[in-house]
């Protein structure tokens, strides 16, 4: 039997959130950006307005990105189109064990940047 690697559940990552619908957004995911789960941090390139996971520092057309502005609600696959998805990014609160980064937050310190970041659009990570 082979063994088997749970996914992230959408939204498991979130502690709480305000209410109705006001701490989540419709964003758009770029093609490319690959398959993503529910808890990536995202930022938003500025050319497009498209979203992408934050990487730990500007990335040439991923301009913009490097400032995490919310969080993906929803695993995605954006690997070969660009996708609609509900993201959180205000007034809420998020695990931070739960919390997906780019490849290039490989340190506590680039964690801290992107929590420093969240934090600023008042997604507070604990």
């Amino acid at each position: 039997m082979e063994n088997a690697t749970m996914q992230t559940r959408n939204l498991a990552f979130l502690l709480s959130e305000a209410a109705g619908r006001r701490s989540r957004s419709i964003v758009t995911i770029a093609n490319g950006a690959g398959k993503l789960a529910a808890g990536t941090v995202l930022g938003k390139v500025t050319a497009t307005g498209e979203y992408v996971p934050a990487p730990d520092a500007e990335v040439v057309g991923k301009e913009g990105a490097e400032t995490a502005v919310a969080i993906l609600a929803y695993g995605v696959d954006a690997i070969g189109q660009a996708v609609e998805v509900t993201a959180i990014d205000r007034d809420a609160e998020a695990k931070l064990p739960m919390l997906s980064f780019d490849a290039s937050v490989d340190d506590q310190t680039k964690t801290g940047a992107k929590v420093t970041q969240l934090n600023a659009v008042g997604i507070r990570v604990r």
